[in-house]
């Protein structure tokens, strides 16, 4: 996490720890910042609130794509089918299977370099850590190279000088990522986690288990609230 800080970058920015904390991460350093989030047909559409919440903390652009009507051709993942129950238990349980939205990572990058490309920012950033690997293909070290890759040759003699594509924490922990928010000031009590979507987090599923687990490992003060007793600080 190193190097010449980017002038503007696209952020994708979910309203979750991760991409919450590399906005800030990158708003440390002085760069501009467009955060850019999406409304898939994901059941915890309530994440886009977050997003803006932070947006506003950032005094940055927030832009929603409307990507609704893939929700309709992406069942059969707990995310964007109602049909499918949201697992709860250990983020890297087997049953997280079901939470796979297909190339969801893919779709938001390519639309991400799009923005970029025609706002002049010279990088876009997406928060994908270590704990996504087993479970999310398109989190790995191994597809952001080859996106990279493809990036670099499907907009050959567009991109801006020195054009990057940023994942710092790829290969850090959920802990580790905690930490480092906390050492940015990040308010992670206006960050979402709970793929159930609903008012409060729900404190049992894969999402929030990881949440509640990596602020105890990284032995910091949890401030979410969660329907499960018991959870968070304010339980």
């Amino acid at each position: 996490m190193t190097g010449q800080a980017p002038r503007h970058a696209v952020v994708i920015a979910s309203g979750g720890l991760d991409s919450t904390t590399v906005a800030y991460w990158l708003a440390d350093r002085g760069s501009e910042l467009t955060l850019l989030s999406f409304d898939y047909g994901q059941r915890h559409r309530t994440e886009l609130e977050y997003a803006a919440r932070i947006a506003r903390h950032l005094d940055s652009r927030h832009e929603v794509v409307d990507l609704s009507g893939l929700g309709r051709l992406l069942t059969g993942s707990a995310l964007t089918d109602l049909g499918v129950p949201v697992p709860d238990g250990h983020y890297t349980a087997m049953a997280m299977r079901s939470t796979v939205v297909p190339n969801r990572n893919t779709i938001m990058l390519s639309v991400a370099v799009a923005a970029a490309i025609v706002a002049g920012a010279d990088a876009v950033a997406f928060g994908a850590h270590s704990g996504d690997h087993a479970i999310y293909p398109d989190c790995r070290t191994s597809f952001f190279d080859q996106f990279e890759a493809v990036t670099r040759a499907g907009n050959e003699g567009f991109l801006g000088e020195g054009f990057e594509l940023l994942a710092p924490f790829i290969d850090l922990t959920k802990a580790d990522i905690v930490e480092a928010g906390r050492q940015l000031c990040v308010p992670f009590e206006d960050t979402w986690s709970c793929y159930k979507g609903g008012e409060i987090h729900c404190g049992t599923c894969g999402t929030c288990t990881e949440r509640i687990e990596a602020f105890a490992l990284a032995g910091i003060s949890d401030p979410t609230v969660y329907a499960s007793a018991g959870q968070g600080v304010d339980q």
